[in-house]
């Protein structure tokens, strides 16, 4: 019986605002002047580039770059060089919006929970099962979980910067089983990605996939957890 479970954060329990929406939003909260017949192409140009952290990958990662994107959710620094690096590859009007995006992604506002990981989330609280959220990521996402409301939902967050080891590797699985007191033999991890997620098998770890779509296109995504934690 699963006595625990791990959730992903990006595209698992909540999801990134689309690349013009964050696009826009920089705009309008710099006063900078895009014309709107550049918006929508330059929001597909950084969404290409995988600008948008929690979007979609690169189409291509610069070679400069390379070593840098391998590792980085190790450190802050190195997410934020790496995410504002592939910015960079999109001319923008003034220089200064690769960071202003880069630090809008971080906000709250521009994250959704999925509409059924509240009903899950609350609903394995009420059974006893121990909850933790474990993402490779390089910024405290715990102040999107309360603003959303679901902080309360869980026990524990393990973030692969605060840890400066990243998924698949075991070592930050294994960190939180142990922060919750969990057997990884009773413990189901859910996730996005197989590579990355997939890694909590290697300790034993059940796993449970699924789909990085947008919010409105994956309704009930997370509620077959309820019946694989029993």
């Amino acid at each position: 019986m699963t006595s625990t479970v791990l959730f992903d954060f990006s595209g698992t329990l909540f999801r990134i605002e689309s690349a013009e929406r964050w696009l826009r939003a920089v705009l309008e909260t710099t006063g900078t002047v895009l014309p709107e017949s550049e918006v929508g192409g330059t929001a597909r140009a950084l969404e290409a580039a995988g600008a948008l952290p929690g979007g979609a990958d690169p189409v291509r990662v610069p070679r400069e770059l390379a070593g840098l994107w391998r590792v980085r959710d190790e450190s802050a620094e190195l997410h934020r060089a790496a995410y504002t690096g592939l910015s960079r590859q999109v001319p923008l009007p003034d220089p200064a919006l690769h960071e202003a995006l880069y630090d809008r992604h971080m906000r709250p506002a521009a994250w959704t929970p999925y509409p059924d990981a509240r009903h899950v989330l609350s609903t394995l609280r009420e059974r006893g099962v121990r909850v933790g959220v474990v993402s490779n990521i390089g910024w405290d996402l715990r102040p999107v979980f309360r603003e959303h409301g679901l902080d309360a939902y869980v026990d524990a967050y393990v973030l692969s910067y605060e840890h400066g080891v990243q998924k698949p590797d075991p070592r930050l699985f294994t960190t939180a089983c142990e922060a919750l007191g969990a057997d990884p033999r009773t413990t189901l991890m859910v996730g996005d990605s197989r590579p990355a997620d997939g890694g909590a098998a290697a300790l034993g770890c059940s796993v449970y996939f699924v789909d990085h779509l947008p919010a409105a296109e994956r309704p009930d995504g997370l509620r077959p957890v309820l019946d694989l934690a029993g």
